[in-house]
């Protein structure tokens, strides 16, 4: 049974793509020297070639194409589908609406309403943030474009200086080898004792979260990559007035920067840095990894 949004029509088109940054770019590149017909909806530039057209509109994409590629993430705000100028119909509502199940969607942090319609409704899709080796390997980028963020926005060298880090998952775990290479003098604050024990097995300096408090006034630097309110009013009390706070987990972040502007505090959320450190590394990964699915699919 098909969904109410879209009429099954034969596909005249391999791959949609919609929405995104330079990754997607660099994507649609890649894909076209590949062979593939695409077309693309709200990209981040206009590409011209004989096997692209862009599209007006989000229902003409999805009735031209069964494969879909979404951006990563998927919504920074749950509302709208990622975009440098979304247009109103480029939204997690209207994307629900329009599937159907002889599509295949395929992005990165896929929201919830969307996973549930497609388990309901049999729609195949693939969340690219959820496959192991890609987010391995996009986490070299997030560290990379952390520690440039960091340099922009300190006012300190990073060698020499003490560095926090909240969690000890994969992007941070990164992140502090690559601050320890720079001679930074880094801390790894988490709950799980594993994670701490890892952390200590990798030279660095440990501690529980839950005991920060009375070392918080001595950190230049504080990099948060836990996906929940850590760094709040009691936490930015206790910081330096001088610190540069970078946040790089998942909208809205860790930190609370209201509050933080009220301390006037250097703290700043630092959202998809792949697509702007690292965009045709990022899409070569993808792209290696999306051609798998569709080579799968068809066969």
């Amino acid at each position: 049974m098909w969904h109410k949004g879209v009429k099954h029509m034969s596909q005249l088109y391999d791959i949609g793509i919609f929405g995104g940054d330079l990754r997607q770019v660099y994507m649609i590149k890649s894909l076209l020297s590949k062979g593939y017909r695409i077309a693309t909806y709200a990209a981040f530039e206009k590409i011209s070639h004989e096997n692209c057209i862009q599209v007006q509109t989000l229902n003409e994409l999805f009735e031209k194409c069964g494969v879909l590629i979404g951006p990563i993430p998927f919504s920074k705000d749950q509302i709208s589908v990622t975009a440098k100028n979304p247009p109103s119909d480029l939204t997690i509502a209207h994307v629900a609406y329009l599937l159907t199940d002889h599509h295949y969607i395929i992005a990165g942090n896929l929201p919830e309403p969307i996973t549930s319609l497609c388990d309901s409704m049999h729609i195949r899709y693939y969340d690219l943030m959820k496959d192991e080796k890609i987010t391995i390997l996009n986490a070299i980028a997030t560290a990379e474009g952390t520690i440039m963020e960091a340099i922009a926005a300190g006012d300190c060298n990073l060698h020499g200086s003490k560095c926090l880090v909240l969690g000890y998952g994969r992007c941070a775990k990164i992140l502090s080898q690559k601050l320890k290479a720079l001679d930074a003098i880094v801390t790894v604050a988490a709950r799980s004792e594993e994670a701490l024990a890892y952390a200590n097995a990798s030279g660095l300096i440990t501690v529980r979260l839950s005991d920060i408090k009375c070392i918080l006034p001595s950190f230049q630097y504080v990099f948060n990559t836990i996906p929940a309110l850590i760094v709040d009013r009691d936490y930015l009390d206790l910081m330096d007035k001088d610190v540069t706070i970078i946040d790089i987990a998942s909208a809205p972040g860790g930190v609370d920067f209201d509050y933080a502007k009220r301390l006037k505090l250097n703290a700043k959320l630092c959202l998809g840095l792949p697509g702007r450190v690292a965009p045709r590394t990022s899409a070569d990964i993808m792209v290696t990894e999306i051609t798998a699915l569709i080579k799968e699919r068809s066969d």
